[in-house]
């Protein structure tokens, strides 16, 4: 899946409706053209495509002093898209690149508490899945095997990176379940991502 879709449709729906430069300058702000493609291109793009999709609901708007803008908002369809988006990002497979996986989790108080217990836990899974079957032809303890050479180190790569983020996630698992953030349902819940401060031009 593309993180771009999943950042840009949160977007939007944190605040309801937004123009192109507002979603741009929201995702800056998270940092996200740091850690995945939402570049200006690709979020104007994606915004165009989503239109044409029935995932946004394009409509123009009067700017004092200036030319009208267009604003999106998510359609039924859109809501749909963001929230399977999400589950799947939060349930990714050990595999799944980092952006989606980020993306996901800066996402994630837009589903219940349960439900995001249950997706990561089907995440985790999958990496101590992944981590067993991978030590099933390699022992990261043993001497280096002369006959698969470099390769032996490849696969240390691997037993080390699904350790590393299945420790990770089994300790956000662990600070949700405590009563870390507020998710979709508890008293206090806003959408993720709600602008920490006032995009010029609103």
């Amino acid at each position: 899946m593309s993180a771009i879709r999943l950042l840009v449709l949160g977007a939007i729906r944190s605040r309801g409706r937004a123009h192109g430069y507002q979603a741009r300058s929201d995702l800056e702000s998270w940092g996200a053209h740091e850690w995945s493609t939402a570049k200006p291109g690709s979020i104007y793009h994606a915004l165009n495509r989503m239109e044409n999709e029935g995932l946004l609901a394009a409509e123009e708007a009067a700017v004092s002093g200036g030319p009208p803008r267009t604003e999106f908002t998510l359609t039924g369809d859109g809501e749909r898209e963001y929230l399977s988006l999400l589950r799947d990002a939060l349930a990714a497979e050990h595999d799944a690149r980092v952006d989606v996986v980020s993306a996901g989790l800066g996402c994630m108080t837009d589903l219940p508490r349960p439900e995001v217990l249950t997706l990561l836990r089907r995440r985790l899974e999958s990496l101590e899945g992944w981590r067993s079957s991978v030590l099933e032809h390699h022992d990261p303890e043993a001497p280096v095997d002369e006959e698969i050479g470099a390769v032996g180190e490849v696969l240390g790569f691997w037993v080390h990176s699904a350790e590393s983020a299945a420790g990770w996630t089994r300790s956000l698992i662990e600070r949700i379940e405590r009563g870390a953030h507020v998710f979709a349902g508890e008293e206090g819940w806003r959408p993720s991502g709600i602008p920490s401060r006032e995009v010029p031009g609103e």
